[in-house]
């Protein structure tokens, strides 16, 4: 478990380092981009190899109805992703539509996994997205939405986009031994 809270401790690190030291990140220059980059990386191989390894109390498993609801969360998720890529209509009424979809993408893997390891890799993940909001938000209180035009080719791109990486990522957890779909 030490591995996985220390891949998230310096993914939340790297993460708030700009919000929180300004002036410290700002004398690092570009240079700074590739080593918040490399501590990004190096958190995710932590988080990947922490969560495989680590043990815990198991309160319930994944059933069909809990994994659709998973997928379907995910799906909008990807979504949010795309449609903040591409500017479509959400994005007028959503200030921070990645991390409203990386929040959302946390939670859903809260729904099908009922175990300590993924309530401290997701969970931790949830509670980072919310608190990068606020603290970005409280840096930068002014926000002006995007004007438009919202053409609906964006919009069905967007939700075509966000289909194709679900069923690749899904094929992917698949290959890895989760099975995202079905019982």
């Amino acid at each position: 478990m030490f591995i996985l809270i220390l891949g998230l401790a310096l993914w939340w690190g790297a993460h708030l380092f700009k919000r929180l030291a300004p002036q410290r990140r700002a004398v690092m220059g570009d240079r700074g981009k590739g080593v918040v980059a490399g501590l990004l990386a190096l958190s995710v191989v932590l988080m990947v190899v922490g969560y495989r390894q680590a043990d815990g109390p198991y309160w319930w498993g994944a059933s069909a109805p809990l994994k659709g609801i998973n997928n379907l969360l995910v799906l909008v998720a990807f979504y949010f992703f795309a449609a903040d890529g591409m500017k479509t209509r959400i994005t007028r009424h959503l200030r921070h539509p990645q991390l409203t979809g990386f929040a959302l993408w946390a939670f859903a893997h809260l729904v099908p996994n009922g175990d300590l390891p993924s309530f401290v890799l997701f969970g931790g993940l949830l509670v980072w997205a919310l608190v990068e909001m606020v603290v970005i938000n409280r840096a930068q209180p002014d926000w002006t939405p995007p004007a438009g035009p919202f053409p609906a080719r964006k919009e069905i791109m967007a939700v075509a986009g966000a289909v194709v990486v679900l069923l690749v990522v899904g094929l992917i957890h698949a290959w890895l031994g989760y099975n995202p779909f079905g019982g």
